[in-house]
């Protein structure tokens, strides 16, 4: 199973949540201070809301959610042979999960990609997170 994230910054998470779960007809599947996410079937997506005053409406980051580590590193080691740098973060606490993800380097336009599996809820966020 994969899935494309899309995490977006915004302006009032309450309104925010109230209008994605309307729009993907789906509750949020995490909610927590500043953060949401929703793990959309149909379109295949995993939806995050950061709290971000005065920066609503932006991409914070995007990204790519598989099945298991071994699917991040399949990806890590197709990406390399494809030429495109990375940054390896292993058992990191992101997005209120722990993780084994990479972040994709040299998007022509400055965006942040990642490509990552959740290993396991957590309740505390990362200060390093996205």
């Amino acid at each position: 199973m994969s899935r494309i994230q899309l995490a977006l910054n915004v302006d009032d998470l309450d309104a925010s949540i109230a209008f994605y779960s309307k729009l993907f007809d789906s509750p949020p599947a995490k909610v927590r201070d500043g953060y949401a996410n929703f793990a959309v079937a149909e379109p295949p997506l995993k939806l995050v809301l950061i709290e971000n005053a005065g920066h609503g409406g932006s991409i914070n980051h995007l990204g790519v959610e598989v099945a298991d580590t071994d699917a991040v590193d399949a990806e890590q080691t197709r990406l390399a042979e494809a030429g495109f740098a990375s940054i390896d973060e292993r058992g990191t606490v992101c997005c209120y999960a722990k993780q084994d993800k990479f972040w994709v380097e040299g998007a022509p336009n400055g965006e942040r990609w990642e490509v990552y599996t959740v290993l396991a809820d957590s309740p505390v966020e990362s200060a390093a997170c996205c």
